[in-house]
């Protein structure tokens, strides 16, 4: 568990050009500032001023680490090495995010931090944290690696059992700006040729679908609002990362476009599958400055393993063994196009 004299605060990542706030609550980054093509400088990330709304839980997970297992798994139930498993249905008939108390609603042990470069975060989950089996030591670290690049490292090492283990990192991103309106004139382009349908609880199907010739299909860069109203209120899909070039170890997951600004944000990673999300549940969040978030006001690109892969024998495995490291890094890399 967090140390009890931790308390939740902000650090400030600053290297001249990218500024991050980032709070040991989650690991939450409550803000990123990404220069224009004027070199005007923007916060790119949907959040809050200050610490109590992400306290009081105010916000859909803006800016955290989610885990011990990111997105959803069905009916909250998984047997691993014939022990069933049950946990919080904090988003009913599903678990979500790691349940009621997940990793995003915990302080982390501030374990390292240089103000020009880099924060790391401890966490000790132990044996039946929201139903979770085992302790578990995880790490995120956040890295100014050039300066217009944040790369994110998490770790987890299961100590006693195996148990499944899949974080996401959930910051919501407008590139015109945390207060500029929606979206929908963003475009995307994303590395993946097959995506996994859901059901009508957003739980995959099993089914590995192919994207080309369907709304879901973004090989090519496409503007987001062209085809969002086919999916009723918006996109929240898993992609299966396959064809992406790699560089360093890290596959391209996706490319975004903001033709308002020029900003451009490529992001990078080792993990099987992106949620792609389009904020379909934010409805008049009072954010940042005053800011009020509605629909589409920022989009989410949360690298992780499959939704419900815990339950689904043809998704990769999200089971870690113990002593050996869970391991996923994300780079997000800024430029003006």
């Amino acid at each position: 568990m967090a140390d009890p004299k931790q308390k939740a605060e902000i650090f400030e990542l600053n290297n001249g050009t990218l500024r991050a706030l980032i709070t040991n609550f989650g690991c939450t980054i409550t803000s990123l500032s990404v220069p224009d093509k004027d070199g005007k400088l923007a916060d790119v990330v949907l959040g809050f001023d200050t610490l109590e709304p992400y306290l009081e839980g105010a916000g859909p997970y803006f800016g955290c680490i989610v885990g011990r297992v990111a997105n959803r798994i069905k009916d909250g139930k998984f047997t691993l090495n014939g022990i069933e498993y049950s946990l919080p249905l904090n988003k009913p008939p599903n678990s979500l995010h790691g349940g009621n108390k997940g990793f995003d609603k915990q302080i982390w042990e501030v374990a390292e931090y240089k103000k020009e470069e880099k924060i790391s975060f401890k966490y000790r989950s132990h044996d039946g944290e929201e139903g979770y089996p085992g302790d578990v030591t995880v790490t995120a670290t956040y890295k100014l690696t050039s300066s217009t690049t944040l790369r994110l490292d998490m770790e987890a090492v299961p100590e006693n059992k195996p148990t499944p283990i899949s974080l996401a990192q959930h910051t919501y991103w407008n590139l015109a700006g945390h207060d500029s309106g929606n979206i929908l004139d963003h475009s995307i382009q994303i590395w993946a040729n097959h995506v996994t349908p859901v059901d009508q609880n957003t739980i995959p199907t099993g089914e590995i679908m192919p994207v080309k010739g369907t709304p879901f299909d973004f090989t090519a860069e496409k503007r987001i609002g062209n085809d969002i109203q086919l999916f009723g209120i918006g996109y929240d899909h898993n992609y299966v990362l396959d064809c992406g070039e790699e560089n360093s170890g890290l596959k391209h997951v996706a490319k975004v476009r903001d033709p308002s600004s020029s900003r451009v944000l490529n992001l990078w990673s080792n993990a099987p599958g992106v949620q792609f999300y389009t904020a379909n549940y934010v409805d008049g969040i009072v954010g940042k400055g005053g800011a009020v978030y509605g629909k589409h006001s920022g989009l989410c690109l949360e690298t992780q393993g499959f939704p419900n892969a815990i339950n689904q024998q043809n998704f990769p495995s999200v089971v870690a063994q113990t002593g050996e490291k869970y391991e996923h890094s994300m780079l997000f890399d800024f430029s003006v196009e």
